[in-house]
C-alpha cells in the first residue's frame, strides 16, 4: 500500500504525479465540473484508490455508471487502446482488476434496503424534508418531546401520524406546557407526511434500521468495502435524496469515535449531486452541514462533495475543503464568466499559466487539480490527466448486480422490515383500553341506577300502612333512612365522585410516564 491515491498525471508533459495523500484524505475534498467531463470516472478512480488502501468508501451511484466496480476492466473494451495510452503517458501501469462492492437502495430494488428510524432522524431534518413552516417545525419539535416522555418509540411513518393525531388531540393540555399547538399546523404536518409516502418516504423508515458498522468493513484481502447506493430512482425525490445522505452523514458524526489525525481515514464519504443539499436550505441547517464537515474529520471521515461548480458549495464549507479536482467550467454568460473567476481564485496559483483559462480549456478526462501536500498546505495547482480505472467503465447487468447482492455478507439481514411495537400500537392499545373501561363504567352506573329503582320500589311496597302513633314514628323513621341513602348514592352519582370516576377512565388513554 502506498502513502497516497494516484489520480493522474499534471505538468506540461503530464510527468508530475498528483497523489492525493492517505493521512490528509480526512481534511474533505471537492470534485466539480460541467456535465459530461469526467467527474463520473475521476469518482470511480478515487473509490478504487481507497478501497485499495484499506478505506471503506460509501458513494450514491446518480446514473447507474458506478456499478462497474464491481467487474474488473477488460481489453475488449472499445476505449482499451486511449486507456492503455494515457496510462503510458501518465507513468501508469495500467492492471485491470474487480473491486469489493456492497449495493444499497432505499427502495429495496437494486440493491439491500436501507433504513433509519423517525426517531434518529429526527425533527430537524423531517422539517427538511417535510418542507415545514418554523411553526410546524415547532409542533413537531413538541411532538417528538412528548414521545421521549411518554416513552413512545417513533420508528415508522405510522408512529408518527399516529402520535400527532394525539398531540392534536390534547393541544391544550400541551399548550400550557409547550406553548400553542393549533390543529391547523398539525393537519399541515400531516398532509406533507401523505406527500412523503406518495414519494417512497415509507420505504426509508422502518427496521431494521442500518448499522453504521455495516459500511465500514473490509474484505479477506484486506481491501475496503464500496458501498454504493443506487440513486436513479431516488433523484426523482431529491429532497428525500439529500435529507437521507445529510442523516447518513449526521449518524457517522454522532456514533463514530475521536481518532486525531489518522494514517488514513476509517471512511471516505462522497456527497454527489452536492447542491441538492444546499438549495433553499434553513440557516439551522447549513450550520448543521458547517458544523459536520469542520468536526467529524477529528472522527477519521473524509467528506468529498461532488457538483457542477464550486459556487453550489457555500463558502464557509468550501474553505474546508483541502482536496480540489475542478473538471472544465463552461462560460458562455457573464454569470458564467464571474463565477469562473471566483472558482479559480480558490486555488494556489501557478506561474506556468492562468487557472481560469485552464480550467475552461481542459477536455474530457483531465482536469485542474490542487492537493493537500504532506504538511497540509494546498499544492500548487497543475493540469492533470486523469489515470483510467482499472474496473469496468458503464454499468453491469441486472443479472451481475443480483449475483453481487446475492454473495453478500449483507445478504438477508435487511431484506425483511421489522414492525415491533411502538408508538402506534401503544397509542392504539391505550385507546383500547379507555373504551373498554368507559364501557364497564357505563355499565356499572346502569346496575347502579337500576339497583337504586329496584331499592325505591321495594321499600314503598314495605313500608306498614298508617295506624298507631309508634309505628308511624318508625315509618318516617325508617322511611328517612331508605331516602338518605338514595339521596347520598344519587349525590355522589352526579358529584364530585362521579366526576372523579370518569377522569381516571379518560386518564387511562392519556397515562403513560
Amino acid at each position: 500500500m502506498s502513502d497516497g491515491i494516484f489520480i493522474g498525471g499534471g505538468g506540461e508533459s503530464y510527468a508530475i504525479q498528483q497523489h492525493l495523500l492517505l493521512d490528509k484524505a480526512n481534511r474533505h475534498g471537492l470534485v466539480a465540473g460541467a456535465t459530461g467531463t469526467g467527474k463520473t470516472v475521476t469518482l470511480q478512480i478515487m473509490a478504487e484508490g481507497f478501497a485499495d488502501a484499506g478505506v471503506p468508501v460509501f458513494l450514491s451511484d446518480v446514473k447507474g455508471d458506478l456499478s462497474g466496480l464491481a467487474k474488473s476492466g477488460s481489453p475488449d473494451f472499445k476505449l482499451h487502446e486511449p486507456f492503455m495510452k494515457r496510462a503510458e503517458t501518465i507513468g501508469l501501469d495500467l492492471q485491470y482488476d474487480t473491486f469489493p462492492v456492497t449495493f444499497w437502495d432505499l427502495f429495496g430494488e437494486q440493491g439491500h434496503p436501507i433504513r433509519a428510524t423517525v426517531a434518529e432522524m429526527g425533527p430537524l431534518l423531517l422539517s427538511r424534508l417535510m418542507e415545514l413552516t418554523d411553526v410546524q417545525e415547532g409542533v413537531l419539535n413538541v411532538a417528538f418531546r412528548v414521545a421521549d416522555e411518554e416513552g413512545l418509540p417513533l420508528l415508522d411513518l405510522k408512529d408518527l401520524q399516529s402520535l400527532l393525531v394525539w398531540v392534536g388531540q390534547n393541544a391544550k393540555a400541551l399548550s400550557l406546557q409547550y406553548g400553542n399547538i393549533s390543529t391547523s399546523s398539525v393537519g399541515a404536518i400531516q398532509r406533507q407526511l401523505l406527500v412523503l409516502e406518495n414519494q417512497g418516504g415509507t420505504a426509508l423508515f422502518g427496521e431494521p434500521a442500518l448499522e453504521l458498522a455495516d459500511l465500514m468493513r473490509t474484505d479477506a484481502d484486506g481491501r475496503g468495502q464500496i458501498n454504493i447506493l443506487a440513486a436513479d430512482k431516488l433523484m426523482g425525490s431529491p429532497r428525500l435524496y439529500a435529507t437521507f445522505l445529510l442523516w447518513l452523514l449526521s449518524e457517522l458524526f454522532e456514533e463514530m469515535p475521536e481518532v486525531g489525525n489518522p494514517d488514513k481515514p476509517k471512511l471516505v464519504f462522497f456527497f454527489d449531486e452536492a447542491h441538492l443539499l444546499f438549495e433553499d436550505a434553513p440557516k439551522a441547517l447549513i450550520e448543521k452541514v458547517e458544523q459536520v464537515a469542520r468536526l467529524i474529520r477529528s472522527k477519521g471521515v473524509g467528506v468529498y462533495f461532488i457538483t457542477q461548480n464550486p459556487a453550489d458549495v457555500p463558502d464557509d464549507i468550501l474553505s474546508q475543503l483541502g482536496n480540489r479536482i475542478q473538471h472544465a467550467l463552461r462560460a458562455f454568460t457573464a454569470k458564467d464568466r464571474k463565477e469562473l473567476k471566483l472558482a479559480a481564485q480558490t486555488y494556489r496559483d501557478n506561474p506556468a499559466f492562468d487557472t481560469a483559462e485552464a480550467i475552461q480549456e481542459v477536455g474530457t478526462g483531465e482536469a485542474v487539480t490542487s492537493l493537500l501536500d504532506p504538511k497540509g498546505i494546498p499544492g500548487i495547482v497543475e493540469r492533470t490527466l486523469i489515470r483510467p480505472p482499472s474496473s469496468q467503465l458503464g454499468p453491469i447487468t441486472l443479472d451481475e448486480r443480483k449475483a453481487v447482492m446475492s454473495a453478500s455478507p449483507m445478504a438477508g439481514k435487511y431484506d425483511t422490515a421489522i414492525d415491533r411495537e411502538s408508538a402506534a400500537e401503544i397509542l392504539a392499545a391505550r385507546a383500547t383500553a379507555a373504551a373498554e373501561a368507559a364501557e364497564k363504567a357505563e355499565a356499572e352506573e346502569e346496575k347502579a341506577e337500576l339497583e337504586l329503582r329496584e331499592f325505591k320500589k321495594a321499600r314503598r311496597y314495605d313500608a306498614p300502612k298508617a295506624g298507631r302513633s309508634t309505628s308511624r314514628r318508625r315509618t318516617v323513621k325508617d322511611e328517612s333512612f331508605g331516602g338518605a341513602v338514595a339521596s347520598v348514592v344519587i349525590k355522589e352519582l352526579k358529584g364530585t365522585t362521579g366526576r372523579r370516576i370518569v377522569r381516571g377512565i379518560l386518564g387511562g388513554l392519556f397515562k403513560g410516564r
